[in-house]
């Protein structure tokens, strides 16, 4: 019992690497191609994906705009962080916010890329259970 009361925590860099790299648009042209045509359409079919509203990226493009506007200089793009984070949290992918805060301010539509070629996988692949035979 208490084993499982003081069960060791998972530090920050925990878990399993992404399924893609950043950069490896050729390991599944069609995210790619999706992303480059129209990248929002991507992070829309993103956020949908992993549970959010579908509308939630859109934020993004608006909130630069919006900021400015109040002279607040915005350069992270706010949904796409925390779905980014989200997702990594989720399914205990390695990193860390300071990573997330980099990729997702270097190269958006990558990132965004990356984010649906790591659902596609998850959601598709199964689970396996073993049960012991009686």
């Amino acid at each position: 019992v208490t084993s499982i009361l003081f069960a060791k925590e998972k530090g920050p860099m925990a878990g399993e690497d992404w399924n893609s790299g950043l950069f490896s648009c050729c390991d599944d042209i069609k995210s790619c191609c999706y992303g480059f045509w129209c990248c929002p359409c991507l992070a829309c079919t993103v956020s949908g994906l992993f549970g959010q509203n579908h509308c939630l990226p859109l934020c993004d493009i608006c909130s630069p705009a919006v900021t400015s506007a109040f002279g607040i200089p915005l350069c992270v793009p706010p949904a796409g962080l925390a779905l980014r984070v989200g997702i990594r949290q989720k399914y205990e992918i390695k990193g860390s916010l300071c990573k997330d805060i980099a990729t997702s301010c270097v190269c958006v539509w990558c990132s965004w890329c990356q984010l649906h070629r790591e659902l596609k996988y998850r959601n598709h692949t199964p689970a396996v259970v073993n049960q012991p035979k009686k």
